[in-house]
């Protein structure tokens, strides 16, 4: 009769281990869900600087011939240059802005957004990302810029 007695008092916590269990599963998913999405966003935020930084040097190599080659200095074609960044971002799917400077200087900046795959079911469907970069055309001479 004691064993019977015993075993009918402690029903009353039958089950708690249960819902500690879903809650502990839960955290860990949100957890492991938060690392994975910030991973990727990350991921995300250097290819923009990647894409930026190739766009850059794209339009950065399109000089005006005609007046380097009469050593008269070396500077970008500005239309070239913009028009290479751009096609370099079109043909990446990124969007971006180019613009040169003084013909000496090719800026890209360039923005997307990461699309979330696990804390999009607590409401964080989407995370922007940019990046920036820029080109310099210089003459060398032995290494040394002139």
């Amino acid at each position: 009769m004691r064993i019977l007695a015993r075993l009918r008092r402690g029903g009353s916590e039958r089950g708690s281990v249960t819902v500690w269990l879903v809650m502990a599963a839960f955290i860990l998913v949100i957890f492991f869900g938060v690392a994975i999405d910030l991973t990727g966003q990350a991921n995300a935020q250097q290819r923009v600087h990647d894409v930026a930084a190739q766009a850059a040097r794209a339009g950065g190599q399109q000089l005006n011939a005609a007046q380097a080659v009469r050593g008269l200095g070396v500077k970008a074609d500005p239309y070239a240059a913009a028009q290479a960044a751009r096609t370099y971002l079109a043909a990446s799917g990124v969007e971006g802005t180019v613009s040169v400077e003084g013909g000496t200087t090719v800026r890209v900046r360039t923005s997307d957004v990461y699309s979330t795959k696990i804390v999009s079911i607590v409401g964080i469907g989407n995370m922007r990302v940019t990046g920036e970069a820029e080109a310099r055309v210089v003459r060398a001479v032995g290494g040394t810029e002139q």
